[in-house]
């Protein structure tokens, strides 16, 4: 009987969930309408800035009970919607939308009749408002809207989360990180390179440059939600100092994480120092064991993740060259890379692919 109260109760939770869902993607809907109303009024000049104040104070004065429509609030639908028209087909999520209702082709010159439009079909409408404000805020180009937006769907990201992931500069180091030294292989239905990084960035734990392999385990240990925050989402933790037992000898990997999406398990081992080749060797061990010994029938082999805290990424392929495992090595910081070197960075490699097509003109 308990059984069919847990069900009622997933049922009831479902539906409070669908219904937060319909909601936001409603007031997002209603913030572009806005948005594409007020802009389209300032582009025709029948409106000027003194207007939209008028328009807030005639809202607030009379219709107190509704918020959020401020002169300020108003000028971010309208950034919301000029942010996002141009390029509005790049967040369209049902391919067989009608064009003639989408945003992007809706720019009338004359605003006699208004058209409101749909965009609850779209990626934009999937996330909530505070959300927006901090991706077309601190956003500078649309790649890195999209991939922000894109991740917020995807991890299900808080607020407070995206904000430390745009600080952290994540969509930075992933476009210019180079790719992951691995042997992973790629016949999984998660796709390996969204998974795993070339560099994790462990700021939360304020440790010193100079520190031991106990310290950083104990740090990660302590902020466990920050350190899967950085990992991604489908990890979950095992165990620490997990004990295998092969002949008479105990060995202890470091960290065991579960990952549901590529369904194997995940061994971390830590070193504070420089990489070294015969790592590679006492990690491949481990996930022998593992494989052997702790693996499901129904789970993929195991994978390992080496972090290091400096490594010659040419070393790094001649270790793996011949290694079978599926293994990785990645770098770790404890502090936040410098955001304006990264986007530097980003610029040059936008520029250097410019580079061909302005030599054809």
């Amino acid at each position: 009987m308990e059984d069919n109260f847990i069900e009622i109760v997933q049922i009831i939770k479902q539906s409070r969930s669908n219904a937060i869902k319909a909601v936001n993607a409603e007031l997002i809907n209603l913030y572009w309408n806005v948005g594409m109303y007020i802009s389209n009024k300032l582009k025709l000049s029948d409106w000027g800035d003194k207007t939209v104040a008028d328009l807030s104070e005639y809202i607030q004065r009379n219709n107190p009970e509704i918020k959020g429509f401020s002169r300020r609030g108003l000028y971010r639908m309208i950034q919301f919607y000029e942010t996002y028209s141009k390029d509005y087909r790049l967040f369209v999520l049902d391919k067989s939308l009608n064009t003639e209702n989408q945003p992007s082709v809706i720019v009338p010159t004359v605003l006699t009749q208004f058209k409101p439009a749909d965009i609850k079909g779209s990626m934009l409408s999937k996330i909530s408002w505070s959300h927006h404000m901090a991706i077309f805020s601190r956003c500078k180009v649309m790649e890195e809207r999209k991939y922000y937006i894109t991740l917020c769907i995807q991890e299900n990201y808080s607020f407070r989360e995206l904000e430390r992931q745009i600080s952290a500069s994540l969509f930075e180091r992933a476009m210019t990180s180079e790719n992951p030294k691995s042997v992973i292989p790629k016949n999984s239905k998660t796709d390996i390179q969204d998974v795993f990084k070339d560099s994790y960035v462990f700021d939360f734990l304020n440790l010193p440059d100079s520190h031991s392999e106990s310290e950083l385990q104990k740090g990660l240990l302590n902020r466990m939600k920050d350190f899967i925050l950085e990992l991604g989402r489908d990890f979950i933790f095992i165990g620490e100092e997990y004990k295998l037992m092969v002949g008479n000898s105990d060995f202890h990997i470091d960290l065991l994480f579960y990952h549901r999406g590529l369904q194997c398990l995940v061994a971390f081992e830590l070193k504070a120092g420089k990489f070294k080749p015969e790592h590679i060797g006492q990690l491949n061990f481990y996930l022998e064991a593992l494989d052997r010994d702790v693996k499901k029938e129904h789970e993929n082999p195991s994978i390992g993740i080496l972090l290091c805290k400096d490594k010659d990424n040419q070393v790094v392929e001649y270790a793996l060259s011949r290694s079978l495992s599926p293994t990785m090595v990645a770098e770790y910081r404890t502090q936040l890379p410098d955001k304006e070197l990264l986007q530097q960075k980003f610029s040059d490699i936008f520029e250097d692919e410019d580079e061909p097509n302005s030599n054809q003109d």
